[in-house]
């Protein structure tokens, strides 16, 4: 079964963009008037997070979600089959030269990113990195996929233009063993997702609303003594984009704990504000501090 997915998704990689988002534009009204994927968190999450919008304003950036939704899955399906030259005229990245000066003087490179417009696309940074070509891996740190095929399925997509992907619970030990071989790496880590029970987090305030920060990017980085960056997504049009690379830290090591997720809190919310519709609303990133705001309400009426 798995092979005839596989297979389907193959024939339509091979599908001009321009035919993919007709899929998609069908997809995105389904998602959004009839199965109502997840609607009832998206809209939830719209309200909590922009009180000052109305109604009417909440639900245009809710029904632009599902569209930026449905671009995202059939861009990602594109990645089977798609050229470097036309991935580097869709995907643009500024400020490379922090990225290029933070390796030049030997530092290895934390980079924050979100859940933002098309985050599989932005592996294609090696296709603008002249340290991509000699002595740096660009890597990316996930979380396995139950599902053995579908897991790897992502993880060839993942790989298209040559990055690592490395599971979160080997992330400390892969790292400093590429170290050791002398490779210098740059590392995403997707930052924005809620953290599990019992991880390590920072509260702070983040769209209005108290949110519990994963801390493990930055302490990992700490640990490392490497600089941080941030990707800031930017969706120029239907399937194109530019990241503008934004320094957090030289050398985490030299930083304050909590100061440089908290630097990165700021500027995703500043990416958020100036587009809500390309971050991913239907995640449900404030679950726990629904989950403590109810417990607390139940022991306070049974006191």
């Amino acid at each position: 079964m798995m092979r005839i997915f596989k297979s389907i998704l193959s024939g339509a990689a091979h599908l001009p963009l321009c035919i993919l988002y007709g899929f998609a534009d069908a997809v995105s009204v389904l998602l959004f008037h009839i199965v109502r994927y997840r609607r009832k968190v998206v809209d939830e999450n719209l309200e909590i997070c922009f009180p000052e919008l109305d109604k009417a304003a909440r639900r245009r950036i809710a029904r632009s979600f599902y569209r930026n939704f449905a671009d995202y899955v059939v861009e990602t399906v594109k990645l089977l089959h798609i050229s470097n030259e036309e991935m580097s005229r869709r995907m643009e990245f500024g400020n490379m030269e922090i990225i290029e000066s933070l390796l030049d003087s030997g530092r290895d490179v934390t980079a924050y990113f979100a859940h933002c417009g098309n985050w599989e696309w932005v592996t294609s940074i090696t296709l603008h990195s002249r340290h991509a070509l000699t002595d740096t891996r660009y890597c990316q740190i996930y979380r396995p996929l139950n599902n053995r095929g579908f897991d790897a399925l992502m993880l060839g997509i993942r790989s298209r233009f040559g990055t690592l992907s490395i599971p979160k619970s080997t992330a400390f030990r892969t790292l400093l063993r590429l170290r050791r071989s002398g490779i210098r790496t740059v590392t995403g880590f997707m930052s924005d997702q809620k953290a599990s029970h019992g991880d390590p987090t920072l509260p702070l305030r983040f769209l209005g609303r108290t949110t519990s920060f994963i801390t493990g990017t930055e302490t990992l980085a700490r640990k490392t003594g490497n600089a941080a960056v941030y990707l800031d997504m930017h969706k120029l049009g239907r399937g194109h984009y530019r990241l503008t690379v934004r320094l957090l830290s030289e050398n985490v090591a030299l930083e304050p704990a909590g100061s440089v997720t908290s630097r990165y809190a700021a500027m995703l919310e500043e990416t958020i504000r100036r587009n809500p519709s390309i971050w991913l609303w239907s995640h449900r990133r404030w679950k726990w501090e629904r989950q403590d705001a109810n417990e607390q309400e139940t022991a306070a009426t049974h006191e």
